[in-house]
């Protein structure tokens, strides 16, 4: 992947040096609404609803794995990729690491972050981007990924990128910082 550089991010595959970087984003967001998911008999119902005072979300450290981030290099795994957006000042500003599974041609986007003073400039879209072209460039069928119920800045932007709701994990943030919360799964096929 040759780096893209725009009047003001540079996009490119993340590099070792970039690992502290992309560790210490703070992907937390603030929300005003999120979506309340109602389990039927038949599957589930979600209801944007209004939270007052807003929501501020932290996400917890990820240290559930060995391997870091997943900011794999081209030449390291064939099936992962790290791209990240890089800042004027060569601060990285967001990154998107994603992994490919041959066996059903799924391309999951593992994480995707973007710094609060960052959003909403098309870095996240751009990201998106590079993750879609890898996709292509891996023969994948599909892209997917999860989002909690609660981030809905994030399910809007999904949303308006052609993802659409797929599925649901009523379980997967049981006994976590995250409990009480649902796990919504997105997916849009390879353009």
């Amino acid at each position: 992947m040759t780096a893209i550089t725009d009047t003001t991010y540079e996009y490119r595959l993340a590099r070792p040096e970039d690992t502290e970087a992309i560790e210490a984003l703070d992907g937390s967001f603030s929300t005003s609404t999120v979506f309340e998911v109602a389990v039927t008999g038949h599957g589930f119902a979600l209801r944007e609803v209004p939270v007052d005072p807003p929501l501020v979300k932290v996400f917890p450290a990820d240290g559930g794995d060995d391997d870091g981030d997943g900011a794999e290099t081209e030449g390291e795994d064939a099936d992962s990729r790290t791209f990240v957006a890089v800042g004027a000042a060569g601060a990285l500003v967001g990154f998107a690491a994603v992994s490919y599974s041959p066996w059903n041609r799924r391309l999951t986007i593992e994480d995707i972050e973007v710094a609060a003073g960052h959003r909403g400039r098309g870095i996240g879209r751009a990201l998106m981007g590079y993750a879609t072209d890898f996709a292509r460039q891996r023969g994948a069928g599909h892209l997917w990924l999860e989002v909690t119920n609660v981030n809905a800045p994030a399910i809007h932007a999904y949303r308006r990128m052609g993802f659409s709701l797929c599925g649901l994990d009523t379980a997967l943030y049981l006994g976590t910082e995250s409990e009480g919360e649902q796990a919504l799964y997105m997916s849009m096929p390879c353009p």
